[in-house]
């Protein structure tokens, strides 16, 4: 009994003992349970933050690659702009040497032989800038676009279907052409044009190649047989429009280098009849109107251009130029900016900056100055000052010169020895009920009285003249500088008081001007050239180059009375004396 009085708390004690136990295990699992869960929850929000930041970080390097790539599609952008704008620049350039370069190596060509193909004569007021080492005629100033930003063109479609089944022979012609074998390529066109005689393209091909041995041969009657073919070529059945506009062009260029301005004309207008929505080909016919100096119809054309395409750049600056040869200057001076600033084909042109300074000028501007020296800049201008646009490269350039620096002391003596008989005879001359001195037409003044009376023009004496003045004309038969300067002129000038002369330089820089005094007021007559004054003397003979920027003033009492004598620069040579173009 004591045992099982004993035995019985101990069995409780062991059962408290295990139950206490299994509490502690309980609570343990629990624990650990608990610990788990947590080491979850913490390993799940590290997994969380780790993706949250990892998109983080994907988003930030997508958001960094885009600005990254929108800054080299700027930088890019930019770049190409640049390089355009460079090209396009260097286009402009490089064109206009690649023609001059041409033009200069075929006027070389030319003067090498006696049978050259003959200069068309040009008109006085459309003249353009030349700066080659010999001046050549400037038939293309209006004419050629002489394209300043070159574009890419689509390939000229010049075959019609049947062309297209005899393309290996009209190939194999041309390959001839294009290698220089221009006897043979002739000989194989005109065999396709008398086997086929409805081929646009061998007609066309004929046309080339007479074109190309004429300028071989320096042949006229050559010349002008391409040009007959080549307007055969457009009375042809199924002529691809690229292959009329090309014939009429080519053939419009062909007639104006042999001077035929009214035949070319003609091919213009049936340029714009057939593409009436052309407008290039309206400019041409401006231009061609242009050239035989019919002004009213030329500006019609234009205002027809121009309001069909308000921004055309080349139209505006002809507009432009137009206007202020009608002396409308305040008018011509926005045509001329906003055409010249276009920067389109044609309009980079000496003429255009030279005449959009003179009105700026005229207007009291002082912005003129920044034109003169863009185009100074450009190549078409020897300096700021000194902007003619028929000039020889590489001669002397200064404002002033001295009889001993022109090597013309013989002249210039005998001008000072008889300066009272030459004023002798001009005041007779003057005092004459119908004088023979005629008003200054150049549009050169400002205001006031200015006449002149001229003996020798271009190198060509005025025999009429001269029997007026037959002791003066005499004395000056001897000096060949002056009475053979084909650029140049030999006259009287007489100036009343109140004359402003606007300023202006002359058109070329192969010549110097010899200014005599022979009635002379005490005050008040001056003349600037560049940026030096001088005033006249009785019996003295003032020289200038007049291809500088001139201005002259007659604020005195009475007239002012001078002789001027044109000479050749002297650093010109014989050969150049005698073949260049007059002026």
């Amino acid at each position: 009994k004591v045992k099982e009085a004993i035995k019985e708390p101990l069995k409780k004690l062991k059962e408290k003992q295990e139950s206490k136990k299994e509490e502690m295990k309980d609570e343990e699992g629990k624990k650990k349970a608990r610990k788990g869960k947590d080491a979850t929850d913490r390993k799940d929000k590290k997994a969380v933050d780790m993706n949250k930041s990892k998109k983080d970080s994907d988003k930030a390097k997508r958001d960094r690659g885009k600005e990254k790539e929108k800054s080299l599609d700027k930088n890019v952008k930019s770049k190409e702009a640049t390089k355009k704008s460079t090209s396009e620049k260097n286009g402009t350039i490089q064109v206009g040497k690649d023609k001059e370069t041409r033009k200069v190596t075929r006027k070389k060509r030319n003067k090498q032989s006696s049978g050259c193909l003959k200069e068309r004569s040009v008109p006085a007021q459309p003249t353009s800038p030349e700066s080659e080492e010999t001046i050549q005629p400037a038939e293309k100033s209006y004419v050629e676009s002489g394209k300043a930003f070159p574009k890419k063109k689509k390939k000229p479609k010049l075959l019609n279907k049947f062309d297209k089944t005899i393309k290996a022979e009209l190939d194999a012609a041309e390959k001839l052409r294009k290698k220089g074998k221009v006897e043979e390529a002739l000989r194989a066109f005109e065999a396709l044009v008398s086997q086929y005689p409805q081929s646009p393209r061998a007609r066309y091909g004929k046309a080339q190649s007479e074109d190309d041995l004429a300028e071989k041969m320096r042949s006229n009657e050559m010349l002008q047989k391409a040009i007959n073919t080549y307007d055969e070529v457009v009375s042809l059945p199924n002529v691809p429009s690229d292959l009329i506009k090309m014939s009429l062009k080519r053939e419009a260029d062909r007639q104006q280098f042999l001077g035929r301005m009214r035949g070319s004309l003609v091919t213009l207008q049936k340029l714009v009849q057939l593409f009436p929505s052309d407008t290039s080909f309206k400019n041409d016919l401006g231009v061609g109107y242009l050239l035989i100096g019919d002004n009213s119809n030329a500006k019609k054309v234009y205002e027809e251009v121009l309001s069909l395409a308000p921004n055309d750049g080349f139209a505006k600056v002809h507009y432009g130029f137009i206007l202020k040869a009608e002396n409308k200057i305040a008018e011509s001076i926005p045509y001329l900016k906003e055409g010249l600033e276009s920067g389109e084909p044609g309009t980079n042109d000496g003429r255009f900056y030279f005449h959009l300074g003179d009105a700026l000028q005229r207007m009291g501007d002082k912005e003129a100055y920044k034109w003169y020296e863009l185009g100074y800049q450009r190549g078409h201008f020897a300096s700021v000052w000194q902007r003619s646009l028929y000039n020889v490269k590489g001669l002397k350039a200064q404002p002033w010169w001295t009889a001993r620096e022109t090597g013309y002391t013989e002249l210039v003596k005998s001008l000072e020895k008889n300066w009272k008989l030459i004023r002798d005879e001009g005041l007779a001359v003057m005092d004459k009920k119908r004088s023979l001195f005629l008003p200054e037409d150049e549009n050169l003044r400002e205001k006031g009285d200015w006449s002149q009376f001229t003996l020798w023009q271009q190198g060509r004496k005025n025999e009429n003249a001269c029997k007026s003045v037959p002791k003066t004309c005499a004395l000056l038969e001897r000096f060949p500088e002056a009475t053979g300067c084909r650029r140049g002129q030999i006259k009287y000038s007489i100036m009343h008081p109140g004359t402003h002369v606007w300023p202006h330089t002359g058109p070329t820089n192969c010549r110097l001007r010899m200014h005599l005094g022979l009635v002379i007021p005490e005050e008040g007559c001056r003349i600037r050239c560049a940026q030096e004054n001088r005033t006249w003397e009785e019996g003295k003979v003032l020289i200038f180059d007049d291809s500088f920027e001139h201005e002259v003033w007659q604020d005195a009492e009475n007239y002012r009375l001078i002789f001027i004598v044109d000479v050749w620069h002297p650093e010109l040579t014989a050969q150049q004396r005698r073949t260049l173009p007059a002026i």
